[in-house]
């Protein structure tokens, strides 16, 4: 790869044009699905103080608790091994169910355990992962979410072309370290134009 070659591809990553690309070149496989499979009915995540982070969602993104279950262990069997790959002293002190606008539901896990990690994984770790939240006007999100002390990372970004043209996004961090992210695309996505089918979208 030649400096000039290298150089493009730096401006491309820093506008996420080759994620953009790469999708773009995917085809979708239509594979045959589960029987009854109506769609992503949670995601589950563990957190370091449950309380902090249903306090987080609620209090800041707007969020809403609806209840909590738990606490689960500790067992004297291999019952947590078993059934959820874990220590079998694994305890799950409580798990919080709430959901986010019009979206799916998150089940907020604070565990203890002999092996646990208290290192979230970054992005570019296997099991990396974030969460995206759509917002009608992106500037005004930011202000309000600054206001309360949530740190961003960087200035948000436009997609010029590609799939993704005209979303634009920018991440930002959950109080204990958790990677979350911001998106806005009032005049859609560029791949719109070429299929009518359609990505999940909490606007609908």
């Amino acid at each position: 790869m030649n400096h000039t070659t290298s150089s493009r591809a730096g401006r491309w990553l820093r506008h996420g044009i080759v994620a953009a690309a790469m999708a773009a070149a995917v085809p979708v496989a239509q594979a045959d699905s589960v029987p009854g499979m109506r769609g992503v009915e949670h995601f589950g995540f563990t957190v370091p103080n449950a309380q902090q982070a249903v306090d987080f969602f609620v209090g800041v993104m707007g969020c809403k608790a609806f209840f909590t279950i738990g606490p689960f262990g500790p067992f004297k069997d291999n019952w947590m091994k078993e059934n959820l790959n874990v220590n079998p002293r694994a305890v799950i002190s409580v798990a919080h169910l709430v959901r986010c606008g019009n979206g799916t539901n998150f089940e907020i896990f604070e565990y203890t355990s002999p092996d646990q990690k208290a290192q979230p994984p970054r992005n570019s770790d296997v099991g990396g992962h974030h969460i995206a939240f759509y917002v009608d006007d992106l500037k005004a999100a930011m202000a309000n979410m600054q206001g309360k002390g949530v740190k961003f990372l960087g200035e948000p970004h436009l997609f010029t072309e590609g799939p993704l043209k005209g979303l634009t996004w920018i991440y930002f961090m959950s109080p204990w370290g958790m990677q979350l992210e911001l998106v806005t695309a009032p005049d859609g996505r560029g791949y719109e134009q070429t299929t009518s089918e359609r990505l999940w979208d909490p606007r609908q």
